[in-house]
């Protein structure tokens, strides 16, 4: 005979909850920051904004402090990248005429990668004779030299940053464009297009929600190189006398009044300029290939 036993039926323990999902966000902040290039562009990036936008703040002298008496001293404890030939102090007025380089660059990739985004969007998802209208359009802007329509624009308008954006950004939204286009022309044949368009997605939800975070990594790149080139472009107008002029200053301005200075006792007038233009140009190339990795490997879920 059995005899039943004493003791109270062990409950089955609850099943052990699964570890919640990685958030795509933390996925991609995880990829970015194994891109030791990247973290270092960023930094650089960051810290020539803070101390540029901040100058009123982090500027060892006043803005346009002259002291013609002393002229140009070389680099010392007191001045660090030396004074010009007016007496001012180099690096204050470095970090001030960043702003205007660093407003240029970024003012300028916003705007064209916004207006290159939609246009290239809009074009690969219709198709048909709007997309060739919209190609053919954006092959006219293609073909117009950006300095030469820089340079007639300053001298026709007032040569201001924000006539150097607005022209930049009115002929480079066309690369983009291109770019978003023929993306989009190869996803709208996917799958999870036709699924949203069957089960009644608008256009714009399905520009919005499918195609944008698909193109992320695309776009993220071409927004660095519309930085980088847009800064250099500034840059050498100012440096041929078409751009930015007194009392406004860039850096590519600075590198104009430094002409010629190669060699001799006053060169750090120069290399002060051309090097923040290197630094900022690398470090936004570095982040723009970190991000698009970042983007790509998490779309691949690798």
């Amino acid at each position: 005979m059995t005899v039943p036993s004493h003791h109270p039926a062990e409950r089955a323990l609850p099943p052990t909850p699964r570890p919640a999902d990685k958030s795509r966000r933390r996925i991609l902040v995880e990829r970015f920051l194994r891109h030791r290039l990247a973290v270092i562009g960023l930094l650089i990036l960051l810290a020539l904004m803070i101390c540029c936008y901040g100058a009123a703040w982090v500027a060892p002298h006043p803005r346009n402090a002259q002291d013609i008496l002393t002229g140009a001293l070389p680099p010392s404890s007191e001045h660090w990248l030396g004074t010009d030939d007016l007496g001012r102090d180099y690096l204050t007025e470095l970090l001030y005429a960043g702003q205007v380089s660093l407003t240029v660059g970024l003012g300028v990739a916003f705007l064209s990668t916004a207006v290159g985004t939609l246009v290239g969007a809009v074009s690969g998802l219709l198709g048909g004779w709007i997309d060739e209208v919209i190609m053919r359009i954006t092959d006219l802007f293609l073909i117009i030299p950006a300095i030469a329509l820089l340079a007639l624009a300053m001298q026709t308008l007032s040569p201001s940053p924000v006539t150097i954006v607005l022209v930049l950004a009115g002929l480079g939204w066309t690369v983009i464009a291109r770019v978003v286009r023929s993306q989009v022309i190869s996803l709208r044949e996917k799958e999870f297009v036709q699924a949203a368009q069957v089960l009644g997605s608008s256009r714009t939800q399905i520009v919005l929600r499918h195609l944008l975070p698909n193109l992320a990594g695309v776009i993220i790149v071409n927004a660095s190189i519309a930085v980088a080139a847009a800064i250099i472009l500034e840059s050498t107008l100012s440096f041929l006398g078409f751009g930015i002029q007194p009392p406004q200053s860039s850096w590519g301005n600075l590198l104009n009044q430094a002409a010629g200075l190669v060699g001799t006792p006053k060169d750090y007038l120069l290399y002060a300029p051309g090097v923040a233009i290197l630094l900022t140009v690398l470090a936004v190339n570095f982040l723009g290939d970190g991000l698009r990795d970042a983007f790509d490997q998490q779309s691949r879920q690798s």
